[in-house]
């Protein structure tokens, strides 16, 4: 496995689980859909600027449209429906329900896309992580003992689904060349998107910038430059030069990190029963990374 490789993947592994305790500080103090497009629509912009300083060719208005289907589906269902649960659901649990990404998104490049039947280790690989993910969030002692708010699972498994299908689609929608140029473009469509749906859901009405705290900025500057710039950028590439089955690994390996910073910081229980699963977590992303050969590709 090469560097980019090792690299791309230890951003979505370590730096996408720390971004759902960010994202829960930041809508302490700043409203759901409005932080998810500031946060996207400025690293969208400080990317894609600094990509056409550099020389890359602009983009057609194919490539626009391509991005702003995949902003749409990752970003404002998936991202915005992410920020809005953190609301009501905790960081640690939020990661948890949507480690169930992988299986969807395999199950959709099957159906629609004729890719190959999922094999045995494949499977294995899924239902080890679904496994894992089920110690962790039974018997119910999960964050305090209390229960999940039905609304906000409902948000995150949609919002999983349209990040699953926003994915595939980027494999094969008409986007630029270079990832990075693709991502800043999804994150400047997708930035843009949400920031409409916040005025349209009224978060702007009583809002003032003076009542944002210090940890939520904090927060909001974290998830735009390693969040969005780094991880995203990072997930984007992958999904380009490797299946999306091993892509799509971060979602198991994301709730050990949300899990351990809930611990760590947030003051969450961890026993026994979270390094077992942690452990069959892991066990689960290297059956799945294994899978077979990645094809290599360059990264602008």
């Amino acid at each position: 496995m090469s560097w980019k490789l090792v690299a791309a993947f230890a951003a979505v592994y370590v730096i996408c689980g720390s971004t759902y305790l960010g994202i829960r500080i930041g809508v302490e103090t700043i409203p759901p859909f409005l932080m998810a497009g500031m946060r996207q629509a400025t690293a969208g912009l400080l990317l894609y600027a600094w990509l056409r300083w550099r020389g890359v060719p602009r983009p057609e208005r194919v490539h626009w449209r391509s991005a702003s289907i995949v902003g749409a589906l990752m970003l404002l269902i998936g991202n915005g429906g992410v920020a809005w649960a953190e609301k009501v659901v905790p960081s640690g649990l939020t990661a948890l329900l949507i480690a169930t990404m992988p299986l969807w998104m395999t199950l959709m490049d099957w159906h629609w896309h004729g890719a190959a039947r999922p094999g045995a280790q494949i499977v294995a690989g899924l239902a080890l992580g679904f496994i894992g993910a089920g110690l962790l969030v039974a018997p119910g002692q999960f964050a305090g003992g209390t229960h999940v708010d039905p609304w906000g699972a409902l948000v995150l498994f949609v919002a999983t689904v349209a990040w699953a299908a926003g994915s595939l689609h980027s494999r094969r929608a008409e986007l630029p060349a270079s990832a990075l140029q693709g991502a800043a473009m999804e994150m400047l469509t997708g930035g843009a998107l949400l920031l409409v749906a916040s005025g349209l859901l009224g978060e702007w009405r009583g809002f003032e910038f003076a009542q944002v705290s210090q940890r939520s900025w904090i927060a909001l500057v974290y998830l735009t430059v390693f969040g969005s710039i780094v991880a995203y950028s990072a997930y984007m590439w992958l999904m380009k030069v490797t299946t999306p089955a091993r892509a799509s690994t971060n979602a198991f390996a994301n709730p050990i990190v949300a899990v351990l910073l809930g611990w760590w910081l947030g003051g969450e229980p961890m026993n026994a029963r979270i390094v077992i699963a942690a452990c069959v977590i892991i066990a689960a992303v290297v059956l799945l990374i294994a899978h077979r050969p990645t094809p290599s590709a360059k990264i602008a």
